[in-house]
C-alpha cells in the first residue's frame, strides 16, 4: 500500500529562524508525521537573514528558472535546499532576490510592515506549488501553517484543480496569534488573481485585513486546526462559525499524535 504524503508549507521553521510556537512546529510535526510511515515534503520561504553557509542551502537547478509573472512584472523562481540532519528530512526554500534578500522577515527595523508583503505572499504560495508540480509529487493533504500560507488553499482548489497532481488534495489550515494589524495592499484581491481563479473568488479580500485572510484560507480549506492556545476569539469565531471540522489548541507534549489522528478522519471522513 502506497503511503501517505503530506506536504507541509510554513512561513517558519526553525533552526532557520528563531524558535517560536509557530517555527517549533514547523520543525518538529513533519518530522513527527514521518515517523508515523507517512511521505513529507517541507516548504519555507527564503528569508534573508537564513545563513546559507551556515545552514547549508544550495540551489536546485532543475527546479530553478520558472519566472512567475505578479502585477505585470516578471519574478524568476529560485529553489534552495537544505537537510536537517537529525529529523532526516530536507526543507525546500523558495526564493526570489525582489522579495527575499532583505534581512527581515515580515516588517523592518521600525516594525513597519513591508507594503509588498501581498505580493510575497501570492509568490510563496504559487512557487510552491509549481515546485510540487516539477516535482511530479501528489499530496493526499497539504498543511498550512501562518497567514503567508493563505492563498495556497485557493491556488489548490482553483488554479490546480485540473491537475492530477492535485485533484483529491486536502488542505488544513494551523492558525497562530500572529497576525497584523494594518490591512494589506489594497489591490491584492486584483494581483491575486490567476489562470482559474477569478476576482470573485478573493470578493472577501477585497478589503484584505487580518480578519478576511483567515476568512479567505479557510473558505477553500477542509479543516482548521488553533494552532496557538491564546488564539484571538474573533479567529476562534471565524473557524467555529465556518462549520468545517477544527481542532483545539493541543498540548506541545501531544499534538503530533493527535494531528495524525485529525489527518486520517480528514483523508477518510
Amino acid at each position: 500500500m502506497e503511503s501517505v504524503k503530506v506536504l507541509f508549507v510554513s512561513q517558519e521553521i526553525t533552526p532557520y529562524l528563531s524558535e517560536n510556537e509557530m517555527s517549533r512546529i514547523g520543525r518538529y510535526l513533519p518530522q513527527g508525521i514521518q515517523e508515523t510511515g507517512k511521505e513529507i515534503r517541507t516548504f519555507m520561504p527564503r528569508y534573508g537573514s537564513i545563513n546559507e553557509r551556515r545552514n547549508q542551502l544550495h540551489e536546485v537547478i532543475r527546479l530553478s528558472g520558472m519566472n512567475l509573472i505578479i502585477d505585470d512584472t516578471d519574478h524568476p523562481l529560485i529553489i534552495k535546499v537544505a537537510s536537517i540532519q537529525a529529523a532526516r528530512m530536507q526543507v525546500y526554500f523558495i526564493d526570489n532576490e525582489d522579495y527575499f534578500q532583505r534581512k527581515a522577515t515580515m516588517q523592518d527595523e521600525k516594525g513597519n510592515f513591508f507594503e509588498d508583503n501581498d505580493e510575497r505572499m501570492i509568490f510563496f504560495a504559487r512557487g510552491v506549488l509549481e515546485t510540487v508540480r516539477k516535482l511530479r509529487w501528489s499530496p493526499d493533504l497539504v498543511h498550512c501553517h501562518g497567514w503567508f500560507t493563505s492563498l495556497v488553499p485557493l491556488y489548490l482548489k482553483k488554479a490546480y484543480r485540473e491537475d492530477p497532481l492535485f485533484a483529491d488534495s486536502k488542505v488544513v489550515f494551523s492558525y497562530y496569534n500572529n497576525g497584523f494589524d494594518k490591512p494589506m495592499d489594497k489591490r491584492l484581491q486584483e494581483k491575486a488573481v490567476l489562470n482559474g481563479v477569478s476576482r470573485d473568488d478573493l470578493a472577501v479580500i477585497k478589503d484584505p485585513t487580518y480578519e478576511n485572510l483567515v476568512k479567505l484560507s479557510l473558505q477553500y480549506s477542509d479543516a482548521a486546526i488553533q494552532g496557538s492556545d491564546d488564539l484571538p476569539d474573533n479567529i476562534v469565531d471565524i473557524i467555529n462559525e465556518s462549520g468545517k471540522p477544527s481542532l483545539d489548541y493541543k498540548d506541545p507534549e501531544k499534538y503530533i499524535e493527535e494531528y495524525s489522528v485529525f489527518y486520517e478522519n480528514i483523508l477518510n471522513p
